[in-house]
């Protein structure tokens, strides 16, 4: 039985009962929306990660790191140095978005690596594979496709995004829609054009019965991917991304009846005043569906900032009610990132998301920032430290400043306003 069967049951499994003790709360209240289809608890059946975690209502807003070679830099080390990094500062979940190399070898390798749940992108490998046997991508069949899907559930993966929203309907209402950047889901894309050559509906969609299939028999959460997400901020909201997310509501539903685990991805690129209504629509349409978030961007004029632009829009998404960050590198849209980008993007999304938490009231949020708030008062450098979100780099900053004074900082030194009043209001 799948997660979502065994919570229909009143049943409450060994992953449940982890992720009620990392979040603080009952058992009975992840429970409760497990079977509400409000909660998803990412765990391939045949090989179950170390770190279980949950992604959705009342849980910690979680983030998801994306790696993965390409043929422009197809080095495996890297990618491992890259996940093993990501998680040591405190990614929650690692996705494999490999396209260069021996793509069955680079996800056996990951997934031997990480301890945390790991996502891919079956459509990706499909196509890559096609390609190299078949010359033309025109030429992938639904048993392709469905084929590297089995594969990838055996080899573990607990997660995959599936572009099964992109339907011919869809692709002709982009063609009236002239946008400034058509399709920028790579997956998506792909699909596009193979429907396009071939006349012919997207098989994710057609034959979606048979993705259940093998979702329920693995016990994959399906991520059902926004291929036609908006990719700049004029496309931001409009009716090729709406009439999608409609269509993902309904095969979300499907997916609950065969009981199978399924989250919503979303946009993107939005201007700050749309992404609220952007959550707000999701969650109704898709019925409290976890929503997987890819920034959003807030802005297209600040490549190499692309970390912070994501952040300032993660932060006001999960405030609205999104569950789940993908972070996004100072190196969006410009190359793959090195290790230091992903750093920089785990660290930012990891505040984006704790700035949400805040912000919905989730337990313990909170307790951090009045326990650094006591020791600032205080001045107890150290423990302050100790307690940062990236506590060597707040090290490192303390210690090139060399203050004079130990119990101050070099910004006010001797001046330092809770020093100078700590005796009048004690």
């Amino acid at each position: 039985m799948t997660q979502l069967e065994k919570a229909r049951k009143g049943i409450i499994t060994k992953e449940m009962r982890e992720v009620a003790k990392y979040e603080g709360l009952s058992t009975d209240a992840i429970l409760d929306n497990v079977k509400q289809g409000k909660i998803v608890i990412p765990s391939n059946r045949f090989h179950r990660p170390k770190r279980v975690f949950g992604i959705g209502k009342g849980l910690k807003t979680k983030i998801n790191t994306n790696l993965g070679t390409s043929p422009e830099s197809n080095r495996l080390s890297l990618e491992l140095a890259k996940a093993k990094l990501a998680i040591a500062k405190g990614t929650d979940i690692i996705m494999d978005l490999s396209t260069g190399g021996n793509l069955n070898t680079i996800r056996k390798k990951i997934l031997e690596t990480i301890c945390v749940p790991l996502g891919t992108v079956p459509i990706y490998q499909t196509v890559i594979e096609t390609v190299k046997k078949k010359k033309k991508l025109a030429r992938m069949s639904a048993g392709d496709i469905f084929s590297t899907i089995e594969k990838q559930a055996g080899d573990g993966v607990d997660f995959m995004t599936v572009h099964a929203g992109v339907t011919l309907e869809s692709v002709a209402r982009l063609k009236r829609q002239k946008r400034l950047t058509a399709v920028v889901s790579r997956g998506g894309a792909f699909l596009t054009a193979w429907m396009l050559t071939n006349k012919k509906e997207n098989p994710l969609y057609e034959h979606f019965d048979e993705l259940l299939s093998i979702a329920q028999k693995y016990d994959i959460t399906l991520s059902l991917g926004d291929g036609m997400r908006p990719g700049s901020l004029a496309d931001a909201t409009d009716r090729t991304q709406i009439q999608e997310l409609i269509i993902l509501g309904e095969l979300a539903d499907r997916a609950r009846k065969k009981n199978v685990q399924v989250m919503i991805e979303g946009p993107g690129h939005l201007p700050l005043n749309h992404i609220e209504a952007n959550v707000l629509l999701e969650k109704s349409l898709c019925q409290g569906a976890p929503f997987y978030v890819l920034g959003p961007l807030v802005t297209d004029i600040a490549p190499g900032y692309d970390h912070l632009t994501a952040a300032i829009g993660g932060a006001v998404a999960g405030a609205a009610g999104a569950d789940f960050l993908c972070y996004v590198t100072p190196s969006e849209h410009l190359r793959l990132p090195t290790l230091e980008d992903v750093e920089e993007g785990v660290i930012a999304t990891r505040i984006a998301a704790h700035v949400a938490d805040i912000a919905k009231g989730v337990k313990g949020a909170i307790d951090k920032d009045n326990k650094m708030s006591q020791l600032r008062g205080k001045r107890k450098w150290k423990e302050q430290l100790k307690l940062a979100i990236n506590p060597e780099k707040a090290r490192s900053f303390r210690m090139k400043s060399k203050p004079k004074l130990s119990d101050v900082c070099t910004m006010c030194g001797e001046y330092c306003s809770l020093k100078g009043l700590e005796k009048w209001l004690s």
